[in-house]
């Protein structure tokens, strides 16, 4: 039996003296071990204690996390895996988690409260309502469509709702805050709120889009899934908690400092406002969002459960390393007061920690959304600069083959994309043809479809994939 480890930290602050300044929406595992996480420094060294959060949800399964929150007075617990050792504190910034209902009217008459003054969102990213294929909104999403009419129902509904009752009551508009993993991100949440106003109220979209800030920002802390392991750990804390958070040591947080109506001083706890978002996220998304789809789906075919284990793999290792070094990093552009390649060799280091046990699955969950945002942009890049495509359309291809629901050893691959039904034929489909595959998915690929270069390293990898198996056309890779 594992032995009880040290009781966690508790709030270094009388939660009693919080006021609430912020509603996120999205009270998920990242949320609750990144920006909550800062908040509470920030609040235990006496600032901006007016700035607690209200959590809220616009889901139905989020009322199962406001009932475990509510059980506990919405205190967090978040478990840092340090090699170094274990530690856990109670994490006191939220406040209250709104009901979850399907018209939002809680979450509205929220936001419509003049202390309001942020709305954060961390609703995954495929969460927007993008069109892959063109990067910008997508009105047709049936949930936009349903939504169109009378805007309420999805989180950019109800950001459009409070919005418009604001404006009414000659509130000052709050600013739309993104904390996912997105290019871009404020400039998609805008695209977002902004085009659904627009379906229904013209004036109104036109008005938002003058007067509501939408900062862009960088965020980045591996955060694994919640399951029996983190409840247990959680225990030998002294703590009976049905949804504690683990995560690794390491956290960034950079953000534009475009906050109309105020902002919590989070600069003083390690947070960097920049003009320059833009280059630390591109060089984040390409080379840690872009280097976890890298490794994910040879671990998942060759049947490695946890992402340490595929970094201690040579092959996998030695695959991420060369597709990283000659495929990603010479198109990542310059970063202020960072140095590209120690920001990897981190990454690798990050990436390698055993505590974390993050799981491969996890890292393979939802391609269809993730290859366009991490990895395609990539193949863009280097095909214009006339470089190596070789390993990123291995990349892609490793993708197509774990879609076709086996490992290399016959293992059942249980669906592990929303778009697994439409995915898993067409990957099937692409083992005698794999052109199907890249004309299947225009959403995903784009233009990079059409590219002969591409589709030639594409078809050439997946074939092999399929005659060799994983591990032969990793080492053919790898060997040049």
């Amino acid at each position: 039996m594992d032995a009880p480890l040290p009781a966690p930290t508790l709030p270094a602050y009388d939660r009693n003296s919080l006021t609430p300044g912020i509603v996120h929406i999205g009270l998920g595992n990242f949320h609750r071990a990144h920006m909550a996480v800062y908040l509470d420094d920030l609040f235990a060294l006496g600032e901006s204690r007016d700035w607690a959060i209200l959590g809220a949800g616009v889901r139905a399964p989020d009322a199962a996390m406001r009932q475990a929150m509510k059980a506990q007075e919405c205190l967090s617990t978040i478990i840092t895996l340090d090699p170094a050792g274990k530690s856990a504190r109670r994490v006191g910034a939220m406040i209250d988690f709104l009901p979850v209902e399907a018209d939002n009217k809680s979450l509205i008459a929220a936001m419509t409260r003049p202390e309001i003054r942020i709305v954060s969102l961390t609703v995954t990213e495929g969460g927007y309502f993008i069109n892959p294929a063109t990067g910008q909104f997508d009105p047709t999403d049936p949930a936009i469509v349903a939504d169109a009419r009378d805007p309420k129902a999805t989180a950019f509904g109800a950001i459009v709702a409070a919005l418009r009752a604001r404006r009414a009551a000659n509130i000052p508009p709050f600013t739309v805050m993104s904390c996912d993993n997105l290019p871009g991100n404020g400039q998609v949440t805008q695209a977002a709120v902004v085009g659904l106003a627009r379906l229904s109220d013209p004036a109104l979209a036109d008005w938002i889009a003058a007067h509501v800030a939408f900062p862009n920002g960088m965020v980045d802390r591996i955060t694994p899934a919640t399951g029996p392991r983190e409840r247990a750990l959680a225990e030998r804390f002294g703590l009976a908690d049905p949804v504690p958070v683990t995560c690794e040591p390491f956290r960034q947080w950079v953000l534009e400092d475009n906050f109309p109506q105020g902002r919590p001083a989070l600069e003083k706890v390690g947070v960097t406002f920049t003009p320059h978002v833009h280059a630390y996220e591109m060089m984040k998304i390409r080379i840690l969002n872009g280097g976890h789809a890298t490794i994910a789906y040879p671990g998942g075919l060759m049947g490695v459960e946890y992402v340490h284990q595929a970094m201690a793999h040579p092959l996998i290792l030695g695959f991420l390393n060369k597709v990283e070094t000659e495929e990603i990093i010479p198109y990542v552009p310059p970063v202020p007061d960072t140095v590209i390649p120690d920001y990897y060799k981190l990454i690798v280091q990050r990436f390698s920690n055993p505590e974390i046990a993050d799981t491969e699955r996890r890292l393979c969950l939802d391609g269809s959304n993730r290859q366009p945002k991490f990895i395609v942009p990539s193949i863009r890049d280097a095909l214009a600069a006339g470089g190596s495509i070789t390993g990123l359309a291995l990349v892609s291809a490793l993708w197509c083959r774990y879609c076709a629901g086996t490992q290399d050893d016959g293992t059942e691959i249980p669906p592990n994309d929303p778009n697994w039904d439409m995915l898993q034929p067409l990957a099937l489909s692409a083992r005698v043809n794999p052109q199907l595959w890249l004309d299947g998915l225009r959403t995903v690929y784009g233009e990079v479809a059409d590219d002969t270069r591409f589709a030639a390293a594409f078809g050439n990898a997946l074939r092999q994939l399929w005659d060799q198996g994983t591990a032969a056309t990793l080492t053919t890779y790898i060997n040049g």
